[in-house]
């Protein structure tokens, strides 16, 4: 009986804007990819155009992650789909705060110790989130099997994505680096995950995505 090929997904996360590393957009509405962002997803969607086969791009709904999905999907010949699923994390009262501002906050130490204990005020969990992308990336299984396919979206529900995939405590999950436009690669079998990379920001994902 011949093996069931897995469906894989890279995961990339959105190049960089003018607030990466400053601000906490959340998902605020607006915000472009910078000069350098889009030389990063340039970047990027080469390295994933010398795949011989991608089924299909999928983008969070913000603009930063469109924007990046569609540098990639352009010399696929793909077009970008929106998956909700993919959205950044909702942190509420958060958005808009500068990171030296939060890094102050009580709360901080909860994000960054145990975030499966904290909820941001009028936004969402940490853990509805990773249960949110889990199940979006099942879908997407589901509806490409056996296929390679790209699904941008941003750092939080990636790297909950990838403890979720290494079967690691979400409290664990911020040791997980991603950075803007890097590339993380699961295969999703029958018998369950397997993560191929992390944070790949420049290097050949052929042999990863035919495992």
């Amino acid at each position: 009986m011949p093996a069931i090929k897995p469906t894989v997904i890279l995961l990339v996360r959105h190049a960089s804007t003018p607030t990466t590393g400053i601000m906490l957009p959340g998902r605020a509405r607006g915000l472009h990819l910078s000069d350098d962002g889009r030389r990063e997803a340039e970047a990027t969607a080469a390295q994933i155009g010398r795949l011989r086969a991608v089924a299909a791009v999928y983008a969070s709904p913000l603009e930063r992650a469109r924007e990046t999905a569609a540098a990639i999907a352009r010399p696929l010949g793909r077009a970008v789909r929106v998956e909700r699923g993919l959205l950044e994390l909702d942190i509420g009262r958060f958005t808009g705060l500068k990171l030296s501002e939060a890094r102050k906050r009580p709360e901080w130490a909860v994000v960054q110790s145990h975030p499966s204990g904290f909820c941001f005020p009028g936004g969402e969990s940490f853990t509805a989130m990773q249960a949110r992308v889990t199940d979006a990336l099942n879908r997407l299984v589901a509806r490409h099997r056996g296929r390679v396919i790209v699904a941008v979206s941003h750092a939080d529900p990636i790297k909950a994505a990838v403890s979720h995939a290494l079967g690691a405590p979400l409290d664990l999950f911020q040791r997980i680096i991603v950075a803007p436009a890097s590339i993380s690669v699961i295969a999703y079998r029958p018998e369950g995950c397997a993560v191929l990379a992390v944070n790949v920001r420049d290097g050949n994902l052929g042999a990863l995505a035919r495992a």
